[in-house]
């Protein structure tokens, strides 16, 4: 062994004993049982040895030691008495010659005790990250991630794609999210900007004659954080390919995705291709969302005919939804914290009753259902133990509250959720155009620089209002994990002309696509051949093989949910020699906290 060791903390085993050793790491803790004795752990990044005190000497010197500073033992290796079956080296200990302090721990006491880190307060794991990860339970996330990204690396290679890294500080983009912006020290009053995706350059790359393109590409986008999205900066699989079509994509990513889950996923089965195409449209109505979680075997039914003239005020007029779940046995306590959580996701109240082993409609809304029992039970195929959850509301509201309930049904229902497996599908044929909440206008719904179905005919029919811009779909596919989003892509617009009409459709004309999109547009002129692609995201899937529920458990130094790096202090300010050599002056200063 190189280095200031003969053999690692997580190496020794019996055959090992009576060798002369050095092992080096931290003192996780020490055990006094007498005057003169004591049990030492030594740790280091490949696992832990059990070093035994047993003179007056080398207990002097254990004593002048804080717990987590490095140190070199050197001794003999022997067998213990009382062996730790749960340990790799549980068989041995050492007997130490000599102790040496490398680095000391001048901290008598720590923020948290090291191997119950995850038990701590975020924000002080955060800021003592270098402490979090010294946890063998936290580092073991940031190793898989490591092994992750080298096993998908291969496997892209291994299907001819470049890898290729593109620029990190470029132009401003319109691509969905706010930019992180740079001033220019050279061009005062100019900005570059943090690519969101390196969306353009790929497809740049494609009219550049390169075939096949990747890379574990750097995202930076202003959002919001959540549980499964990092605030600021995030990494994707990225990928292009020349003179393809949709399905050549989800091809690759169907022969490199379910091997990397088989490998290092927490469950044992793994969809294999080809995975299921479900139409952004059917997604919505059978699942009520566009990420179906397809380890529950429930489904939406449309209710409205049904149940819109029973006399309850709520479902007037409105679109009406049923999950209905067999074999039901929750309790009434556990049905009330359902809705409750279902209202604060969807926003919007959602209604029950159950058919129960007797054959009668109780609680909820049983009493304006029972005058329709017959016909309800004969259109829902209910049988007695049935629950039946609902929801009321225009189209798209009724859709999100079934979705949330039919999600929270399942897991409260162990018997229509099977968890050990990872469930993949693909969502196609996403809307075009969509509504701003915002600007109340028609706007890309997904991505503006993919193709639309029907090409060049659909976008002219829909400009000469032939046709409503809402009823376009394009080649945009999204690939939809256990209910998690993991990844996204399109066959893209390479047509300059398609793209212009594209663009007209929400109030850019030709002028502003040349302005905004210069480069791309321009190199389109020049003779583009049909690209596709996407991008996994890599955070989101290494979370989904650990099981955690918080991206950050992934992520070596994440950001918190106010995208700020409390261990390192960033964001923070600036001198004002820094702003001057910027030609920026501060008009607004957030206040300390």
């Amino acid at each position: 062994m190189v280095q200031m060791r003969t053999h690692t903390c997580g190496e020794l085993r019996m055959e090992h004993v009576g060798q002369r050793v050095k092992l080096v790491g931290w003192m996780e803790n020490v055990r006094e049982v007498g005057q003169n004795f004591a049990f030492v752990i030594l740790r280091d990044f490949y696992g832990t040895t059990q070093v035994v005190v047993e003179t007056e000497d080398m207990m002097t010197v254990v004593k002048g030691i804080n717990k987590e500073s490095t140190i070199s033992v050197e001794g003999v290796v022997r067998e213990r008495d009382s062996k730790n079956p749960r340990l790799p080296t549980g068989d041995i200990e050492i007997s130490p010659e000599k102790i040496e302090v490398l680095g000391r721990c001048r901290y008598n006491e720590l923020p948290f005790q090291i191997n119950r880190s995850r038990e701590a307060d975020e924000s002080i794991r955060l800021k003592y990250r270098y402490l979090d990860l010294r946890n063998p339970e936290v580092k073991r996330n940031i190793v898989l991630r490591s092994q992750v990204v080298a096993a998908l690396r291969a496997a892209m290679i291994g299907e001819g794609f470049l890898e290729i890294t593109t620029p990190i500080l470029t132009a401003s983009s319109p691509e969905g999210a706010r930019d992180y912006l740079v001033p220019s020290r050279k061009h005062p009053g100019k900005f570059y900007a943090l690519p969101q995706a390196p969306q353009q350059f790929k497809q740049l790359l494609m009219t550049s004659g390169f075939d096949r393109y990747f890379q574990i590409a750097p995202c930076f986008r202003d959002e919001d954080a959540r549980g499964d999205r990092s605030p600021g900066e995030f990494y994707q699989l990225d990928m292009e390919m020349a003179f393809a079509d949709q399905e050549d994509v989800l091809g690759v990513l169907e022969r490199v995705l379910p091997p990397v889950f088989e490998k290092f996923g927490k469950y044992g089965r793994v969809s294999q291709a080809p995975f299921r195409r479900i139409r952004y449209n059917d997604a919505l109505e059978k699942y009520g969302t566009d990420k179906p979680d397809l380890r529950i075997d429930l489904e939406i039914r449309d209710a409205t005919e049904l149940l819109s003239d029973i006399c309850f005020n709520p479902f007037a007029g409105q679109t009406v939804k049923a999950v209905v779940v067999t074999d039901f046995t929750a309790t009434r306590k556990q049905i009330d914290k359902l809705c409750a959580d279902v209202e604060v996701q969807a926003g919007q109240k959602p209604y029950w009753f159950r058919y129960d082993e007797n054959g009668e409609i109780v609680g909820g809304i049983a009493k304006f259902v029972q005058p329709v029992k017959e016909r309800v039970v004969e259109a829902l195929g209910l049988t007695p133990g049935c629950f039946v959850g609902l929801s009321a509301g225009k189209l798209s509201a009724a859709q999100k509250t079934a979705g949330v309930l039919r999600s929270k049904l399942g897991l409260l229902c162990p018997n229509h959720m099977d968890k050990e497996q990872y469930a993949f599908c693909w969502i196609v044929d996403f809307p075009m155009y969509e509504i701003g909440e915002e600007s109340g206008e028609l706007e890309f719904c997904h991505n503006p620089f993919s193709m639309p179905n029907g090409g060049l005919e659909t976008l002219k029919k829909a400009a000469a209002g032939e046709i409503d811009p809402l009823t376009i779909t394009a080649y945009q596919y999204d690939l939809v994990i256990n209910g998690y989003e993991s990844a996204s892509g399109a066959v893209r617009n390479h047509d300059p002309e398609i793209m212009v009409e594209a663009f007209k459709l929400v109030r850019l004309g030709e002028d502003d696509v040349k302005a905004k999109f210069p480069a791309m547009y321009n190199a389109f002129c020049y003779g583009a051949p049909p690209h596709a692609g996407a991008a996994p995201g890599v955070d989101r899937i290494i979370m989904l093989l650990t099981g955690e529920e918080l991206i950050r458990e992934v992520i070596a130094f994440p950001m918190n949910k106010s995208a700020q790096d409390v261990m390192m202090g960033a964001p923070g300010a600036v001198t004002d020699k820094q702003l001057k050599e910027l030609s920026i002056a501060v008009t607004a200063q957030e206040d300390e906290v």
